[in-house]
């Protein structure tokens, strides 16, 4: 089966090291925040027009997309959000993308607020914080060292930056620290330490790649004849009885209430919708008619629950302390014997073997497998595959990529019919699935597996190993998508926290949409 959204003639070309390069230049707004977003600052302080270009010509304005705690998220020229916005369709056009076209208008302004908001999430953290804080000295320090529009002969220059008028100098100095601040917090959270060993095991689980062909046995196919034998062995959990009852927090007061109905005082109903503290007590006490096995929970008691079935019509039971409560039932109808003609008990048959007897359905699954397997043994792959009509896959190359990681080819990003991207994600999770899948034979059919609602065979049909200089370019960019996963994670954080209010789609439309 084809990779998803690859062409496969191309992908034969494409060798790994270069794939992985390819994953870090898909999103090249991730980086917001760098100090290209303070040359854009001092550029727009110094005269330049930020917003040329933009759908606000030069004009002014306050646009608020919502608040992250109580911090309005707003755009008005020259603050985070509108440089964020410049920073991002600054990206779009290198990328040849017309950023006027709407369909990546509102793309340029949703990345600029979703930078904004994390922007003002960290410095919100760091305002509360006694462990973090710039000083105007280190602030200063980075005017003098790190601006070029104030040097002259590759020095500052004091009087180029007293040039400025002092309003934007003020602002400059303002957002400087909070640059400074928010690259203290970054440092933290991305600069870990990860060691080369770990590096180097990442990039060896690409170095072996296999190709498969797959068959599945669907849980779910169980056949009716086994449900039909499951109830023949079992029909007495389907025996099923019409009983009513009432439930009162002391045995002192059951004994009560059970005494003043068999003399005649009160009636079970009036009983049970007066006193009875149970769901059943709006409906007089009525139960229904209930299968043996569904009593499981309201009669825990093995013994209780078998005398209240030997009842006949209209009889009542002993007291019983079930869970703390104290019940007494009444039979309105006495045992019904299951008949397995009746297609509504057959399918209570069904559910009952699904929810609380599964492993024999997985069992079964499994044995129709190992037949597979060992006919596939005795002929061939495909000849056992035909001839019980099941439907082969195949997928690959595909690296020991244990957990999904997205630096290298992943087994979500195949495309396997009769299993969703969740299924997938499941079997990439299961440290069976890689022992069975690379610990098996070339041209063997693995032994089966239960992976939820199935049972997989796999067959290794072709077997590569990556060049060397492919697994040491995974290697050195390891702490580079180490880095991406935190600050995507991060962002997520912030994005989706308790504090943060979004109303950007409503302002945007309201604003953008005639």
């Amino acid at each position: 089966m084809a990779r998803k959204d690859k062409n496969p003639a191309n992908q034969e070309n494409e060798s790994l090291g270069s794939g992985v390069s390819k994953k870090f230049k898909q999103n090249p707004a991730l980086y917001i925040g760098s100090v290209a977003i303070l040359v854009l600052v001092v550029v727009t302080f110094i005269g330049g027009d930020l917003l040329s270009g933009g759908r606000f010509g030069g004009g002014g304005g306050d646009l608020t997309f919502g608040y992250y705690d109580k911090v309005p998220i707003s755009w008005v020229p020259g603050n985070m959000f509108s440089q964020n916005y410049d920073q991002v369709l600054q990206d779009y056009r290198s990328q040849g993308m017309d950023a006027n076209d709407l369909r990546y208008e509102a793309q340029v302004w949703r990345e600029a607020y979703d930078a904004t908001v994390v922007h003002t999430a960290i410095l919100r953290i760091m305002d509360r914080s006694n462990s973090y804080s710039v000083s105007d000295k280190k602030r200063d320090r980075y005017i003098i060292e790190e601006l070029p529009y104030f040097k002259e002969n590759n020095r500052f220059s004091l009087a180029l930056y007293r040039q400025m008028p002092r309003a934007n100098r003020d602002r400059l100095e303002k957002q400087i620290k909070e640059y400074l601040t928010r690259t203290m917090f970054l440092d933290d959270a991305f600069n870990t330490l990860i060691p080369s060993s770990e590096a180097d095991f990442i990039a060896n689980m690409s170095a072996t790649t296999r190709m498969f062909d797959m068959v599945l046995f669907k849980v779910d196919d169980y056949p009716d004849e086994e449900f039909i034998a499951f109830a023949g062995e079992n029909a007495e959990l389907f025996n099923s009885i019409h009983l009513s009852r009432i439930s009162v927090n002391s045995e002192r007061e059951a004994a009560r209430i059970l005494d003043s109905i068999k003399d005649g005082i009160v009636l079970f109903e009036d009983a049970a919708r007066s006193q009875s503290q149970d769901i059943y007590a709006d409906r007089g006490g009525d139960m229904g008619s209930r299968f043996f096995y569904e009593l499981d929970r309201d009669i825990p008691d093995t013994s209780a629950r078998q005398a209240i079935f030997n009842l006949g019509k209209d009889e009542y039971s002993n007291i019983i302390n079930n869970n703390g409560e104290w019940s007494f039932y009444r039979v309105e109808e006495g045992l019904t014997e299951a008949n397995f003609d009746d297609t509504t008990v057959m399918e209570r048959v069904r559910s009952y073997v699904r929810n609380y007897r599964r492993g024999l359905m997985e069992d079964w699954a499994f044995a129709q497998a190992q037949v597979f397997v060992d006919e596939a043994k005795e002929s061939s792959f495909d000849n056992a595959a035909r001839s019980r009509l099941l439907e082969k896959q195949s997928f690959g190359p595909l690296p020991i990529n244990y957990g999904g990681l997205g630096i290298f080819t992943s087994l979500e990003s195949f495309t396997i019919t009769g299993l969703n991207s969740h299924e997938l994600g499941n079997i990439a999770r299961n440290e069976n699935f890689w022992k069975i899948a690379f610990s098996t034979e070339l041209n063997t059919p693995s032994e089966p597996l239960v992976q939820g609602s199935n049972v997989l065979v796999f067959f290794p049909t072709e077997q590569a190993e990556a060049d060397e200089n492919s697994v040491d370019n995974i290697s050195s960019m390891y702490s580079y998508w180490v880095e991406n996963i935190t600050r995507q994670s991060l962002n997520s954080y912030f994005l989706h926290h308790p504090k943060m209010e979004d109303n950007f789609w409503d302002v945007y439309y309201r604003v953008f949409t005639p």
